[in-house]
């Protein structure tokens, strides 16, 4: 294959000196897309990490939010609700009462229930409420730690 040369007679096609600086000019393009790849993917993870330690703190409050909506605080009067043997209790370190607790199906129990803020660790205690009396000895209360690094309540 011949080159056919131009009317002004020069070769058609490019120089050394366009070729390089192509080059340059892609090669520019190459480490802007390579660090906005690496920028991106270190967001990401660090989204990913905040995301994880937030996600036991969404769903601790979620829980609290639900026990608390069904608390029913004493009247005028000083009875409890529907009924007077319900017991509210609030002290700086914790908070007792009688609520509906959230079995996970939709669904809720009654329990004796208590939130107790100890050394930094916000900590749900609760037991099945009776609705009978029972000369049995009361079941051990279950513990489930909701948040960790609390101050206050």
């Amino acid at each position: 294959m011949t080159l056919m040369p131009s009317t002004t007679g020069r070769q058609s096609g490019f120089t050394l000196l366009e070729i390089l600086v192509a080059l340059v000019v892609l090669g520019f393009l190459m480490v802007g897309l390579t660090q906005g790849v690496r920028a991106g993917l270190t967001m990401w993870g660090a989204q990913t990490r905040r995301v994880g330690e937030t996600a036991d703190l969404d769903a601790g409050a979620r829980v609290l939010r639900r026990l608390l909506s069904g608390i029913s605080l004493p009247s005028a009067g000083g009875s409890l609700g529907a009924s007077s043997t319900e017991k509210f209790e609030a002290l700086p370190e914790s908070l007792t009462f009688v609520g509906d607790l959230p079995t996970g199906f939709g669904t809720t129990r009654r329990a004796d229930i208590t939130l107790d803020l100890h050394e930094g660790r916000l900590v749900l205690r609760w037991t099945p409420r009776r609705h009978e009396l029972s000369i049995a000895p009361p079941p051990e209360p279950i513990e489930t730690e909701l948040i960790r690094g609390g101050r206050a309540l």
